[in-house]
């Protein structure tokens, strides 16, 4: 036993929603590689050998319940990692709703114990949050499913930057109510990253920070270099983390918000709400 063990999960179960591919992926053998038994939830097919697969679809709320039924538990690590682009019907679901959804039934059958720890993917584009909290806590309050869809389509925010949005705010949110039951609840807000999704959407996602990475001399992350940083927020070696939205982008957002490379300072403002 040393003091790195912290740092693994042996004996320890993850269930990872949306690990079919991309940062999913990565993270689930990630966390196979660390010593846990690992079951992976998503539509798609999951390939990684080693894991329970599990399908699910998070547009539809049975769906989710049968997929939860056949994962069981408990759980040491529930890792949030499905997401889907604009343009996408029920993304609203897929992205926040069907998440939130999945916590929430876990936690009513006891199935994230004591030190157990949750992670989530959110987006840079889910910063600024805190200037919407007013209406943001409008929809935390609503946990009802089919109530929840509604506040998104009602008020014409059923799209990619208030569905991250409300991530970052329920991580901030739940982060006492957890503690309570000795739970954390992290995300990370990853920069352009390498995936099947940016990929799809390379035009826009994979442009953005472009001029800041020529600068740097870096490509787009990986998922893998994501996982990490979202397998250690699980860890027990992140025992004192909690309510954190990490943004791993190489630093473009900071670098704009202090004017070190000021070609991004007016993108950082504007994503962290501090334009005007």
């Amino acid at each position: 036993m040393s003091l790195f063990d912290a740092f693994r999960f042996d004996g320890k179960r993850a269930l990872v929603v949306g690990g079919a591919s991309g940062m999913g992926a990565a993270a689930a053998e990630l966390l196979l590689d660390a010593g846990a038994e690992v079951v992976v939830m998503d539509r798609a097919a999951v390939t990684l050998p080693g894991v329970q697969p599990v399908h699910v679809d998070l547009a539809e709320r049975g769906s989710v319940d049968a997929a939860l039924e056949e994962a069981g538990g408990p759980f040491d690590a529930l890792l949030c990692c499905a997401g889907v682009a604009d343009g996408t019907p029920g993304i609203e679901r897929i992205n926040f709703v069907a998440h939130r959804y999945l916590v929430d039934r876990l936690l009513d059958r006891d199935a994230l114990p004591r030190g157990s720890a949750i992670g989530m993917i959110s987006s840079a584009a889910g910063l600024g949050w805190e200037a919407n909290l007013e209406q943001l806590t409008e929809l935390l309050e609503t946990t009802d499913w089919d109530a929840a869809v509604d506040w998104f389509q009602r008020h014409g925010k059923a799209d990619y930057m208030s569905t991250k949005q409300a991530m970052c705010a329920y991580v901030a949110r739940q982060a006492h109510p957890l503690m309570k039951r000795g739970i954390r609840i992290n995300a990370i807000c990853p920069g352009p990253t390498d995936t099947p999704l940016a990929q799809a959407n390379k035009d826009l996602w994979l442009t953005f920070a472009a001029d800041y990475r020529a600068d740097v001399g870096t490509e787009p992350s990986t998922p893998i270099e994501q996982a990490c940083a979202l397998v250690f927020l699980c860890s027990p070696a992140a025992a004192a983390i909690s309510g954190q939205t990490l943004i791993s982008d190489q630093g473009y957002l900071a670098a704009g918000l202090t004017g070190a490379f000021p070609d991004a300072t007016p993108v950082a403002q504007f994503m962290f709400g501090r334009l005007g």
